[in-house]
């Protein structure tokens, strides 16, 4: 997550403690209104544990695709 926080306040111009306040509070919002298989797949990929074809496989299987 960190590489995403600093990504944020690259772009934006954020300070890195403004921009980790950004990302969790978009992180938080995600993950309360993705779908449970998807909110994990999210925590796997900033934990290092995911992938983002991971994530997604899981969009896709939630939309009946393989």
């Amino acid at each position: 997550m960190q590489e995403l926080i600093k990504l944020v306040s690259q772009k934006t111009g954020m300070t890195e403690d403004k921009a980790k306040v950004a990302v969790d509070t978009v992180i938080s919002y995600l993950k309360k209104n993705l779908p449970a298989p998807i909110s994990a797949q999210i925590d796997n990929l900033l934990g290092g544990t995911g992938t983002v074809e991971d994530l997604a496989k899981g969009l896709g299987g939630l939309l009946g695709r393989k």
